[in-house]
């Protein structure tokens, strides 16, 4: 019973500190002004945006692939118990071992994927 209550203690508190964001208007005069300058920094920052576009496009080509290579955890699980009699056992515990490495690829490129953006490269290789 105490514990309902303190949770919703918690959420009204909660609630109640949160800052409410309000709507300011900008003056349309300001807005014509402020165009022409906010058009040359767009143009000057758009080699960078394209280049962090294109290295964002890599990294998440990369971690398609390994996303891929999850596949073979399943495979090769099935492989080593149904294919075990029939001489499978190995070929599907090295599946299983390369499913299991995807797993941490996977986690590894996801995890630097906004480093890449910038074109940081842990791995040139792969």
């Amino acid at each position: 019973m105490y514990k309902r209550q303190i949770k919703i203690l918690f959420l009204v508190l909660a609630l109640l500190l949160i800052p409410m964001h309000q709507a300011k208007a900008i003056d349309p005069v300001t807005i014509a002004i402020l165009a022409p300058v906010a058009l040359q920094l767009a143009n000057a920052a758009r080699p960078y945006v394209i280049r962090g576009l294109i290295n964002l496009g890599k990294g998440v080509i990369r971690v398609g692939k390994d996303m891929l290579e999850l596949v073979f955890l399943p495979y090769g699980i099935l492989k080593m118990t149904f294919g075990a009699p029939f001489g499978g056992f190995r070929s599907g515990l090295v599946y299983t071992i390369r499913g299991g490495i995807a797993i941490g690829k996977v986690v590894f490129h996801v995890l630097i994927l906004p480093l890449v953006i910038f074109g940081v490269n842990f791995n040139a290789g792969a």
